[in-house]
């Protein structure tokens, strides 16, 4: 129900101010802290050879996310991103990229 409400709000173009947006968002937030943070940064801007996500939509990152966790290769760090998105479900990953896309514009 959660992820639904979640789409609904991405496909209208942004987060009205219900509590289950705010709720994804929140549960996206405590999982880019624990899973991204450390190679894609704080601002999600990439370090070293950890891409930018910023700027991302979150089409994109849902694409990617599941990408990795079928483990399919799409970059020099896929190795890495396989075993991070292997724990994700697919609620993890709307709320990840629901956070991802509007935080890092």
């Amino acid at each position: 129900m959660k992820t639904a409400i979640l789409l609904a709000a991405l496909a209208a173009g942004g987060f009205g101010a219900g509590q289950a947006a705010a709720a994804d968002l929140a549960a996206g937030e405590e999982r880019y802290g624990v899973n991204c943070v450390n190679c894609h940064g704080r601002t999600g801007r990439g370090m070293a050879s950890f891409p930018s996500i910023a700027g991302r939509d979150a089409e994109f990152i849902t694409s990617r996310l599941k990408s990795y966790r079928a483990r399919e290769t799409v970059g020099p760090n896929s190795a890495l991103m396989f075993s991070l998105a292997d724990e994700l479900s697919d609620e993890d990953i709307a709320n990840l990229s629901a956070f991802i896309a509007e935080t890092f514009r």
